[in-house]
């Protein structure tokens, strides 16, 4: 660490401060993350990490450690890309999804080289930072203890007319641009002291990129309308005189929320640092007893019951909580997300979609315009014929989403064709495939490095494009494939896509990914398993547990499971009430939460090791390695 770097941190501590460490971690792209440790004293597996706002940085939160006092944790706070002393244009990341990521590979990191289990994890984040941790927990859905988001940024004030629609205008016109914030210190909070140090401190940067402002309002859009996928237990604080963000879309999202415990707390006459304000002492009591009370025992306890029980319950928002009242204290268990089919917000979503819409809804006559709409386009479209003819979910229909390739009828029906393939599910389609391919690669390098041949199975290929791509990248190794699908015209098109590739080492075979039997019966046994794009098309988790099963037998101990994932969806309600799937019906998706997803797929023996996500949040990838059972 260099002297300049100690210097900058040495002017956010005081003699009597709790003393931390300054360290750097190589994110996946090389970029070198600087963050701060403060060690708990003596031995421990508990831990917290700190998220800071917009425009701040690590250092910010040292006097947060000092006055919340968790001296038998260890608390981590890190520098976000284009943040304090984190490489990068102030203000700027590639994404916001990119920030995401770099939280959770961040968060992974620090707890692995400490032994630190997620499950005693607890998050505190306020505003920019509260967003991200949400979508972090949301997306990627680490089985943390307990979060807490202070002013979350859902939706800043911009206060100038239309400048969401300015700053995608200014966009398009320049890629990689600028703006900086009209929030001054005395706008953030009461302590003249903390808006002193706020102005004079160089690390603190008002720029910020338009696209990560952009992304922004997308992902609180979508966290939002989403909450209910999240059910870690939350604690909120809102500002009551909030010069920065707006309080309406914190208290919805509060709201929705499926967390068995969460709680709200409101300070009237708080600016928008709710932990740098004057009375900062109660919010910061306020975190630590929460974040205790979900380590306790009791807590411990309740997780035991609710187990047991198979029962979630939800503590009421602004009320005093009695710390004898287990009841408060009831977790997310297992059993939750295993039967999320049957009762839930995910399920709510898809009653509510297989309903026809009121005749005086004006939605229903709005989705009723899209099918004339989409007929004419199948007149011309070849992907949009092809949808109306397989099912918009079939093989053959995402075969030609993955080619990418605009096809049609004359130079009209091309530029249809290629308005429906630049439609967000397309494109969260072909970066699933994208991931899908990555994932693979490590799964088949981890093989081939234990000098092992390698067999691939797909229980649901359909023409399996990314696995023939697969098979022509790795010809070097002993590698072959046996993809299986119940659709014979899959099967038949991917055997002519193989003779068009000049794939010999592939194999065809009609099989029912959801027959233990089958996929247990399949020669050779797999060291590899794919099933990609099949699980999202069913809302049903039992079809789904009895597919795992069988994986689970039929995958090598030690062997890998590439699995995908859609936990939202933009268009969820349009493709029900006006696509057809494969068998003629209505395409009405379940999105089950990542949680939900990850749960079915630890039960039946495999511990996830790696995911990836699209920047729209739609689509997942997950790695899992198959546990060896004593």
């Amino acid at each position: 660490m260099t002297t300049a770097v100690a210097r900058a941190a040495d002017r956010n501590t005081t003699a009597a401060s709790r003393p931390c460490e300054l360290r750097t971690l190589a994110l996946s792209d090389g970029t070198e993350l600087f963050y701060r440790v403060w060690p708990p004293r003596g031995e421990s597996d508990r831990a917290l990490v700190l998220f800071h706002r917009g425009h701040e940085h690590s250092g910010r939160w040292q006097d947060f450690v000092d006055r919340v006092d968790l001296a038998d944790h260890w608390i981590f706070a890190w520098d976000a890309r284009g943040h304090g002393h984190t490489p990068g244009e102030r203000g700027y990341a590639p994404s916001l999804a990119r920030m995401i990521k770099d939280a959770d590979e961040f968060v992974r990191a620090v707890c692995d080289e400490r032994g630190i289990p997620l499950a005693n994890l607890s998050v505190v984040a306020q505003s920019v930072g509260a967003v991200l941790a949400a979508a972090w927990v949301h997306d990627y859905a680490p089985p943390i203890r307990s979060l807490v988001l202070a002013t979350p940024a859902f939706r800043v004030k911009l206060y100038v007319p239309l400048a969401i629609p300015g700053l995608r205008i200014l966009r398009k016109l320049k890629e990689k641009s600028f703006i900086k914030s009209y929030v001054k210190p005395r706008m953030l909070t009461h302590d003249a002291e903390q808006a002193r140090q706020y102005a004079a401190d160089p690390l603190i940067s008002p720029q910020i990129s338009v696209n990560i402002l952009l992304d922004l309002f997308g992902t609180s859009a979508r966290l939002v309308e989403d909450a209910g996928a999240i059910a870690v237990p939350t604690l909120m604080l809102v500002s009551g005189t909030d010069f920065v963000v707006r309080k309406g879309p914190q208290l919805r999202f509060f709201e929705r929320l499926s967390s068995p415990v969460k709680e709200c707390e409101v300070y009237p006459g708080f600016f928008h640092s709710t932990f740098f304000e004057k009375d900062r002492d109660q919010p910061i009591a306020r975190a630590r007893e929460f974040i205790l009370r979900m380590e306790s025992d009791g807590g411990a306890n309740a997780v035991a019951k609710g187990r047991e029980t198979g029962e979630c319950r939800e503590a009421a928002a602004n009320r005093e909580v009695d710390p004898s009242d287990e009841s408060s204290r009831v977790l997310p268990t297992a059993d939750c997300r295993l039967h999320a089919d049957r009762h839930g917000h995910s399920k709510d979503v898809f009653d509510r979609l297989r309903k026809p819409l009121p005749i005086t809804s004006p939605r229903r006559w709005w989705f009723a315009l899209h099918k004339p709409a989409l007929k004419f386009g199948g007149l011309l479209s070849e992907g949009i014929r092809t949808g109306w003819r397989t099912g918009f979910d079939s093989g053959e229909s995402l075969d030609h989403v993955y080619r990418d390739t605009a096809q049609g009828r004359t130079p009209l029906g091309r530029l249809i064709d290629r308005i429906y393939l630049d439609a967000p599910g397309w494109r969260g389609i072909r970066q699933r495939k994208v991931h899908v391919q990555a994932l693979l690669d490590r799964a088949i390098a981890e093989v081939a490095a234990a000098r092992r041949p390698v067999h691939l199975l797909d229980i649901a290929a359909g023409p399996g494009r990314y696995v023939l791509d697969t098979l022509r990248r790795h010809a070097g190794l002993d590698i072959a494939a046996v993809c299986c699908d119940r659709d014979e015209g899959g099967l038949a098109a991917g055997r002519r896509l193989a003779e068009e590739m000049q794939v010999t080492n592939v194999e065809y075979r009609p099989s029912d990914a959801f027959d233990p039997r089958a996929i247990t019966a399949i020669t050779p046994r797999p060291n590899i398993a794919i099933v990609s794009g099949l699980y999202e098309l069913f809302p049903e988790n039992d079809p789904i547990r009895a597919s795992l099963g069988g994986l689970s037998a039929a995958v090598e101990p030690g062997g890998w499971l590439v699995y995908t994932n859609q936990p939202w969806h933009p268009q969820q309600e349009m493709i029900a009430r006006v696509l057809p799937n494969r068998d003629g019906e209505p395409w009405v998706m379940r999105c089950r939460s990542q949680a939900e997803m990850d749960a079915l797929i630890a039960e039946a023996g495999f511990e996830k090791v790696e995911m990836l996500i699209d920047e729209a949040g739609i689509f997942t990838a997950s790695l899992a390695r198959r546990v060896e059972r004593s």
